[in-house]
């Protein structure tokens, strides 16, 4: 007596460039549909609790202004995204091709960085490290 078996299909894979667009479309209608229409963005709980500004408060005015194509007033909110954005791609690009020691020693830099832009954005001397609108 033979016993036939089935075998399952293996789910297709999705690409990283579909997922990423799949990403930035969800992004894209958060960003100009859902906050323009509910004014309900994300609030940032350790501004909440502390009343100090984290390295990424002011993120999500940053791209909003971006999207009206307002880069001053987006550098405004949060410079360290204009620092960062660049780095994170040498990144991705040495992390992909092996360069192990570069990709590893310029992430531990990204988040010295970071650390020390959410900290200095905190005492007046640096109050133009906030996030603060144009007069």
């Amino acid at each position: 007596m033979s016993t036939i078996s089935y075998k399952h299909p293996e789910p297709k894979k999705r690409s990283p460039l579909f997922k990423g667009a799949i990403l930035a479309a969800t992004g894209l209608i958060y960003f100009k549909a859902w906050v323009p229409l509910t004014g309900i963005t994300v609030p940032c709980p350790f501004h909440a609790v502390t009343g100090w500004y984290c390295p990424g408060c002011g993120i999500t005015r940053a791209i909003l202004s971006l999207l009206h194509l307002d880069w001053v007033q987006a550098f405004r909110y949060n410079p360290l995204v204009f620092v960062l954005a660049p780095m994170y791609v040498v990144y991705a690009v040495t992390h992909k091709r092996g360069m192990r020691r570069f990709s590893q020693s310029l992430m531990a830099f990204m988040l010295v960085m970071s650390l020390a832009f959410g900290l200095l954005r905190n005492f007046p001397m640096f109050a133009f490290l906030a996030p603060t609108v144009l007069p």
